[in-house]
C-alpha cells in the first residue's frame, strides 16, 4: 500500500455511538509514510536550529522514496473511472476487492477509529462523513456508527481500536490512522477479525484492509505546489516552508517533494514547524522578513496561511508568491490581496467513501484495493467559482468538501455544529 498523511492540531474527545461525538484530525492516505502531526521543536532564529529541527524529524530523505514520487507524479494525469460529478466515487484503475464474503442484508454496526477533528479540515470531512451517514441509515445499510476520537495521540487510537475488536461487536471498521507505523499492528489486529476494514485518510504498513481511500497522495501536492512556485520566482529567490507537524506520511510527502523540486531548480528554501499556530507563523514570517526578501511561502497545509499573509502586511512589504489549501479563509485572502496563488487540495470528500465503500461491501460488490480519489489544485481561473459556489460558508470550510448533494447542504456546513 502507498502511504499518505495529514494534518493536526485542535481537539476533543470522544466514545460514543454513531454521530455523537467524536475528535479528529488531518488529512492523508496510507502505507510510506508521509506528513506528521505534532507541533515541532521551536523553530529557532536562524535557518540552522529550522535545519536542525528538520532532521530530530527525520529528515525529508528518509522519507522520499522515487518510485513512489514518480508514481504519483503521472497519476496527477491519470483518468479516473466513474462520474466526475461525484468525484468520491472515482478512482485510478486498478486492482479490485472481491467482497462477495461480506455481503448482507442487515445493517451493520460500524465502528470508526478517528485520528482526531483537531482542526478545520478534518471537522469539514467530520460533518460531511456524518451527513453521508445519515443517509445511509435511512437506507437500512448502517445501523449505528460508534466512533472513538483518538486527539492525535498514537496510544489511544491502538486502545480505541482493540476496544473494538474486543467489546464493541463490529460488523466493519474503519480507521483513519493517526500515524504510520504505530497504528499498523492494530490495523492488522483489525484485518485479523475477519470482517472488512476501511483505511482512509493516512496510511499504514499493511495492505490487509479491504481498501485503502486517499487521494494521490502527498508526493502529488508536494509537486503541484513547488513547480508552481518554481514557475513564478527566479533561481536564488527565497520560499518559507510552513509545516504543520513531522512524522505523518501526506505531510513528510509533501515537504520531501517540493524540497527535491526547490533544490534543482535553485530556489533557496528554509522550513520550519509552525504547530499551525497562526502567532508562530507571524513570528516566522516576521523574523524572515527581517533578514532579507521573502519571495515565496509554501505550506503543507493552509490552516495559518491567512495568518502568513497577514505577516508581510505588518512588516509593508510585497506579497509573496504563495500556496495555501482550499480553505475559504485562503481563497478569500486570496482573492482579496490579488497575490499570485494557488489552492493545492487533498481532497476533502474524501470523508464520504468509507461509508459508501461500505455500502458496497454489504452488496458484495468489488471495490478498489486502494482507492486512489481525484487531486486536483484550484486556480486562479477557478477561484471566483470556487468562492461563488460556498458562498456563506465559515472561514474553516474546504471548498472541495464534496457534500453538495447530502440533505443537510448547505445548512449543516454553514452552522458548523461538530457532531
Amino acid at each position: 500500500m502507498a502511504a499518505t498523511a495529514a494534518l493536526a492540531m485542535l481537539a476533543a474527545c470522544s466514545t460514543d455511538e454513531s454521530l455523537d461525538d467524536p475528535t479528529g484530525q488531518a488529512e492523508n492516505p496510507a502505507a510510506e509514510p508521509e506528513g506528521g502531526d505534532d507541533t515541532a521543536d521551536d523553530t529557532g532564529d536562524d535557518t540552522g536550529d529550522d535545519e536542525e529541527a528538520g532532521e530530530e524529524a527525520g529528515g525529508s530523505d528518509d522519507w522520499f522514496d522515487q518510485a513512489v514520487y514518480d508514481e504519483q507524479y503521472e497519476q496527477r494525469s491519470a483518468t479516473f473511472e466513474g462520474d466526475a460529478s461525484a468525484p468520491h466515487l472515482q478512482y485510478i484503475d486498478g486492482e479490485m476487492t472481491d467482497t462477495s464474503e461480506f455481503a448482507t442484508d442487515e445493517a451493520m454496526k460500524v465502528c470508526f477509529s478517528n485520528a482526531s477533528i483537531s482542526n478545520p479540515w478534518r471537522q469539514t470531512g467530520w460533518i460531511t462523513m456524518n451527513e453521508q451517514l445519515k443517509e445511509l441509515q435511512d437506507a437500512g445499510v448502517i445501523s449505528e456508527m460508534e466512533t472513538r476520537d483518538a486527539q492525535d495521540d498514537d496510544n489511544t487510537q491502538i486502545a480505541d481500536i482493540d476496544y473494538f475488536i474486543a467489546e464493541a461487536g463490529c460488523d466493519a471498521f474503519v480507521i483513519s490512522p493517526n500515524s504510520t507505523a504505530a497504528m499498523t499492528p492494530a490495523v492488522e489486529r483489525a484485518c485479523d477479525t475477519g470482517m472488512p476494514v476501511v483505511v482512509f485518510d493516512r496510511g499504514v504498513e499493511t495492505d490487509c484492509a479491504t481498501t485503502f481511500i486517499h487521494p494521490i497522495g502527498g508526493y502529488a501536492w508536494g509537486i503541484d505546489t513547488a513547480e508552481f512556485l518554481v514557475e513564478n520566482l527566479e533561481e536564488g529567490d527565497k520560499v518559507v516552508a510552513l509545516r504543520i507537524l513531522p512524522g505523518v506520511d501526506v505531510l513528510e510527502h509533501r515537504w520531501a517533494s517540493a524540497e527535491k523540486i526547490f533544490e534543482e531548480n535553485g530556489i533557496e528554501a528554509v522550513d520550519y514547524f509552525t504547530g499551525a499556530d497562526p502567532t508562530e507563523i507571524k513570528k516566522i514570517i516576521s523574523d524572515e522578513l527581517a533578514r532579507g526578501d521573502v519571495h515565496g511561502v509554501w505550506m503543507d497545509a493552509g490552516d495559518g496561511a491567512v495568518a502568513a499573509i497577514e505577516a508581510f502586511e505588518d512588516a509593508g512589504a510585497d506579497y509573496p508568491v504563495m500556496t495555501g489549501e482550499d480553505e475559504m479563509s485562503f481563497l478569500r485572502k486570496w482573492e482579496e490581496t490579488g497575490l499570485t496563488g494557488m489552492a493545492p487540495v487533498y481532497s476533502n470528500f474524501q470523508w464520504r467513501t468509507p461509508l459508501l465503500a461500505l455500502e458496497m461491501i454489504a452488496a458484495g460488490e468489488e471495490i478498489p484495493a486502494e482507492w486512489v480519489l481525484p487531486q486536483a489544485p484550484i486556480t486562479e481561473d477557478e477561484r471566483g467559482d470556487f468562492l461563488t459556489a460556498n458562498d456563506g460558508m465559515p472561514d474553516g470550510h474546504y471548498a472541495k468538501f464534496g457534500g453538495e448533494d447530502l440533505p443537510g447542504y448547505p445548512q449543516v456546513w454553514q452552522d458548523r455544529q461538530i457532531p
